[in-house]
């Protein structure tokens, strides 16, 4: 079996015209205005999902600026999962941790069965998330609705790319301190979190959170696996793709070929997340 954690699908129109699109939200333009980008519909993921042998998808959203983007976003997520049950599962987009409309937004896809929030970016938002009850509010309804949530990370050091952003390691200890109760995915590797918990007050921190494999041929060695599973345990490990940015197929032949052993490599591949998420 084989369970990708991070995938991203965008509505039919959005594809068909993505120029559009970048004027209305920033974060759209920021990732989506170059001649290279790749989108894709639901029906490209199942296409690629039974090409590359994926059993289940779970469909990542983005955190846009607008809460109309949102909207829209979310709207075809919850369509998607309801087209395709057994194949697909979704996450949902909020372009605020504050204002009323998206905890709303929240409760709305919670009820149309979505099963976290996410990929979120700290780093947009200029909240001081030292300040224990900025968002409490939002932490609250995630722990009401038993959601998980998903942050996007970045490398401090590095090469750059479309959507990098400064979520970095410091930031997001800050940041899923506050959902000691619940999990949290920390895409990317966390932009390198793991490697902190050789220090045991990180550790402890880290207790509830994962790290996901999207698109890790592009930033690190193969040798991660053995690295991360030494450092904070093979269990926190999830296979994810960031499809339609890479093959699925790319990445779970990398975890396939890892210096690992069956059982900890079917951990990866889908053991982990079917725990996680109580498939």
């Amino acid at each position: 079996m084989i369970i990708d954690c991070h995938t991203h699908v965008l509505p039919p129109q959005v594809k068909s015209n993505c120029s559009q699109y970048t004027s209305w939200d920033k974060a759209f333009n920021a990732i989506y205005s170059g001649d290279k980008v790749k989108i894709a519909t639901a029906e490209d993921l199942i296409e690629s999902m039974d090409r590359d042998e994926v059993d289940v998808s779970v469909i990542v959203n983005y955190q846009w600026t607008t809460h109309d983007f949102c909207a829209l976003t979310n709207d075809y997520i919850l369509e998607s999962v309801a087209k395709y049950p057994k194949r697909l599962i979704g996450l949902c987009a909020v372009s605020s941790y504050t204002d009323d409309a998206s905890l709303k937004e929240i409760e709305r896809c919670a009820c149309g069965g979505i099963r976290g929030v996410g990929e979120l970016r700290p780093d947009t938002l200029g909240i001081d998330y030292t300040k224990e009850n900025i968002i409490k509010p939002f932490v609250d309804i995630i722990k009401k609705h038993k959601l998980i949530v998903s942050t996007h990370s970045t490398e401090p050091v590095g090469h750059l790319y479309p959507g990098k952003g400064k979520a970095t390691p410091d930031l997001l200890l800050n940041f899923v301190s506050h959902f000691t109760e619940l999990p949290v995915v920390c895409a990317h590797w966390g932009g390198g979190l793991p490697f902190y918990a050789l220090m045991p007050e990180v550790k402890h921190a880290l207790e509830s959170v994962y790290f996901d494999t999207a698109i890790s041929p592009y930033l690190y060695k193969p040798e991660i696996y053995q690295s991360v599973s030494k450092i904070v345990g093979v269990e926190k490990i999830l296979f994810g793709s960031d499809f339609p940015v890479i093959g699925q197929a790319k990445v779970y032949n990398e975890i396939k070929d890892a210096d690992l052993k069956k059982e900890d490599k079917e951990k990866i591949l889908y053991g982990n997340v079917k725990r996680l998420l109580g498939i």
